[in-house]
């Protein structure tokens, strides 16, 4: 067993920190999806009043109504009162819209950006089942024992498209397989100009069964079985992503937080698999699909991803405890519904003011 320290101490109450820039590179590869185009959603629900008071005018002085009010200062006000509601819901209410559960004990594994040794990443997946903004997320994770929390000098968080987007392919054939890995190259990344990030100490000894650290090789050298049981400090992270980023309903995507330390490593905590409550199980719009497991490659290994549970400890497979919120937003079939609906409200209204 590795234990970070013989020391233990209580919990402390939650802590906010300012954690020093981690850089890395980010894909120019645009994204994929519908809202990641040049307008946003909010931009198109907030242009509908102008829409609607320009529909009903058809280019005449307005008619008046009782009380010297013109039709188009009343329907201004009704699709204002709409826009304002619809633009709302999408930034009002933030809800949970995936976690992987509570850690099982099972592993931890080391996650740390360059600078404090070699660049080590680990990564876990996660589909949503419905399109949304990611506003926040948390992840767990070990500190050495007694560690204090201000010990923490940076965190980073990546997403990652699954292999072969954003990937050299055929790949170069170091590790038994790319198939359902992290792609080469992370398509979003974060660090403390993007992020706002608070811990929280768990519990002050926890232990993992088995760890992964510096055992990570190319094959045929890739099983070590492990590196033994670790007990340090249990953490949770908690992270406000400064500017939401979208997550379509049917992106099957990877995460990857880093933690830099002072002094020390941080390991992120596995999470039951398959996933149970009180985390949420994978769905796919029309049903469950695949939950992959978590990889993990360092600077020797990359841009090559080996499973932690299949490839390098013949354990598992392992998920890592993580979870992610946001807020919903409509389909573009309900957006446009909508529109249709307003368009021919614009209609009628222009009818009876020319009959009028």
């Amino acid at each position: 067993m590795n234990n970070f320290a013989d020391s233990q101490r209580p919990p402390t109450d939650k802590q906010t920190l300012n954690p020093r820039t981690v850089t890395s590179a980010q894909s120019p590869l645009a994204s994929r999806s519908w809202a990641h185009r040049k307008f946003s959603l909010l931009q198109v629900l907030q242009g509908i009043p102008s829409f609607l008071i320009q529909a009903t005018r058809g280019g005449h002085y307005p008619p008046k109504l009782r009380g010297n009010k013109t039709v188009p200062s009343y329907l201004g006000f009704t699709a204002v009162v709409l826009s304002w509601f619809s633009a709302g819901s999408l930034t009002a209410s933030t809800i949970p819209l995936f976690s992987t559960g509570s850690p099982d004990g099972k592993i931890a594994t080391l996650s740390r950006p360059a600078g404090a040794g070699s660049e080590t990443e680990t990564a876990d997946d996660f589909i949503l089942g419905q399109s949304a903004f990611v506003t926040n997320a948390t992840f767990v994770g070990l500190l050495p024992t007694g560690t204090s929390l201000s010990s923490v000098t940076g965190v980073s968080i990546e997403l990652y498209h699954v292999f072969p987007l954003d990937s050299v392919d055929p790949p170069d054939g170091r590790v038994v397989t790319r198939t359902n890995s992290p792609s080469d190259n992370a398509f979003k990344s974060f660090d403390s100009e993007s992020l706002s990030v608070s811990a929280k100490i768990l519990n002050p000894s926890f232990t993992a069964a088995n760890s992964v650290v510096n055992g990570i090789h190319e094959k045929p050298n890739q099983f070590t079985g492990g590196e033994g049981a670790v007990t340090g400090e249990e953490v949770e992270f908690d992270i406000t992503f400064l500017t939401p980023f979208f997550v379509d309903a049917t992106d099957h995507d990877f995460f990857r937080p880093e933690v830099d330390l002072s002094d020390g490593n941080f390991l992120w905590l596995s999470a039951p698999k398959p996933i149970g409550a009180p985390g949420t199980a994978f769905q796919f719009p029309g049903g469950p699909t695949t939950d992959l497991q978590s990889w993990i490659r360092n600077e020797d290994l990359a841009p090559d991803w080996s499973r932690i549970g299949t490839d390098i400890t013949g354990q598992g497979p392992f998920n890592a405890a993580f979870s992610l919120s946001g807020s919903p937003v409509p389909e573009p079939s309900s957006l446009l519904m909508m529109g249709s609906g307003l368009m021919g409200l614009a209609g009628v209204i222009r009818r009876r003011l020319i009959r009028a």
